[in-house]
């Protein structure tokens, strides 16, 4: 059985890498694409859609009765539960620990191009939104595809496969199997807690959230998700203050990896290029979900004034996962020296907050890797519910459920190495056809933003 078992992980590692090869070259065309055709939106306007998230954070966005299921915060918190987990502490030690620094320069290119990408399909997200017959908003990529692509044929192929794929995704990728993953490991290796018992909690509190669908999940999400990028965000400055003198050889070994190749130092086994610039674009995807497609999902769901507001949402939302949380992980493990330690995933960031901040270094990672993890575990719930419901209708909902918690407690179990790249071949999978609809009707995001930036210059023009 462990043979198989070593067999099956090497099989997927490989397949993955070949798929990636590919992919990573499309989703930035696409990306640097859409920032053409936005007319580099991410840098002009990067201003208006932290003003919008700070407003919704302060709350000021409530009371106002729009369509839509959630305010426009609650769903930017649902897109960001799903976006800043686990993948922002164990995906980016990966990404050190296998296409050594220059992975984190690539990460940022991923993130720059993937603002741009991110607005778009928020927007085109509310822009050809639903309702089922209960009322509750149905959006994401299934729907601007049905209802936004002219070749009827096409579009009958390319919204099922993306629901296929990213029900698939949410069962069996980086939403649900890896989170639950990197949870148990983070407590298994700080405190001795067994994986099977960390499997066990979590199971039973997502199953809790989840019952209540996207209203439930995106009340958690509001007060969840600003509580633990908080909490992050400060003990990692800790790290990195107590390390300050290293930043400056930290960022030189970005730079100087993303075009050289990594030597072997320490417990590192060296990287090429071409494995930066792999695994930068493949973490970066799993981090930011930019062109992945998962995120207008959540986005549809907004009680939105219009879908360029909801669209700039977007843009803060990759620019606070990859530019902010992920810089802090990389950082933290480049500075302590923990990259060439030999550890892999949310083991190396672990002892990296451990080395600098005892005992509550340890603790301060298992809870955010916990926190981090449990809120994409919500946030995926819902993106495969949607999925699953544009295939078989309401009908499908409470299986899924039971379907989805099971896997949880399995994903608490397997390899590290395996659940990672089951997520990357899933999130490929599911990024093709979103990637194909975002260039077809990137003509229709061009023309929305252009008319209302024409008709508002300043975002504060816009009344409703």
């Amino acid at each position: 059985m462990e043979q198989f078992y070593i067999a099956l992980t090497q099989w997927v590692t490989s397949t993955a890498d070949h798929i990636w090869s590919y992919m990573l070259f499309v989703l930035f065309a696409v990306g640097a694409w859409m920032t053409i055709k936005t007319r580099f939106i991410q840098f002009f306007r990067l201003k208006d859609g932290m003003k919008l998230i700070f407003a919704g954070f302060l709350g000021k966005q409530k009371g106002k009765k729009r369509e839509g299921d959630v305010s426009p915060f609650a769903a930017l918190s649902t897109a960001l539960a799903a976006t800043v987990g686990n993948g922002n502490i164990g995906g980016v030690a990966t990404a050190l620990f296998t296409g050594g620094p220059g992975a984190i320069f690539w990460m940022w290119i991923c993130g720059f191009v993937g603002m741009a990408t991110k607005y778009s399909e928020a927007l085109l997200g509310v822009k050809f939104r639903e309702k089922y017959p209960d009322g509750t908003i149905a959006g994401g990529p299934m729907y601007y595809i049905k209802n936004g692509i002219k070749y009827k044929k096409l579009a009958r192929v390319l919204a099922p496969t993306f629901a296929i794929c990213g029900a698939f995704a949410a069962l069996f990728g980086t939403g649900n199997m890896m989170q639950a993953n990197q949870m148990a490991l983070a407590f298994n290796s700080e405190f001795g807690v067994p994986k099977m018992i960390t499997g066990i909690i979590v199971t039973a509190l997502v199953a809790l959230v989840i019952i209540g669908g996207i209203k439930r999940i995106g009340a958690v999400a509001e007060r969840l998700v600003p509580t633990m990028v908080i909490l992050y965000f400060v003990f990692g400055f800790i790290v990195i203050f107590a390390h300050i003198t290293e930043i400056p050889q930290a960022f030189l070994l970005i730079f100087k990896h993303a075009f050289t190749p990594s030597a072997a130092l320490g417990g590192f086994m060296g990287a090429t290029v071409k494995q930066a610039l792999s695994m930068g674009f493949r973490r970066g995807l799993l981090t930011n979900e930019a062109g992945l497609g998962s995120a207008p999902i959540a986005h549809a769901a907004a009680q939105t004034p219009s879908p360029v507001h909801q669209g700039l949402i977007g843009i803060g939302e990759v620019f606070i996962d990859t530019i902010v949380v992920c810089s802090i992980t990389a950082l933290i493990n480049l500075s302590t020296g923990m990259w060439q330690s030999g550890l892999d995933g949310t083991a190396m960031t672990a002892a990296s907050f451990s080395k600098t901040i005892p005992i509550a270094g340890g603790l301060v990672v298992a809870l955010s890797s916990f926190l981090f993890g449990y809120s994409t575990l919500l946030g995926w719930y819902y993106y495969g519910e949607q999925c699953m419901k544009y295939l078989f209708g309401i009908k499908i909902t409470y299986p899924y459920r039971i379907i989805y918690v099971v896997l949880v407690f399995v994903g608490s179990l397997i390899s590290i190495q395996l659940v990672f790249f089951i997520g990357d071949i899933a999130n490929a999978f599911m990024a093709l056809p979103n990637l194909i609809a975002l260039t077809l009707l990137s003509g229709i995001v061009a023309q929305t933003t252009s008319s209302f930036f024409k008709k508002y210059p300043r975002l504060e023009d816009f009344k409703d």
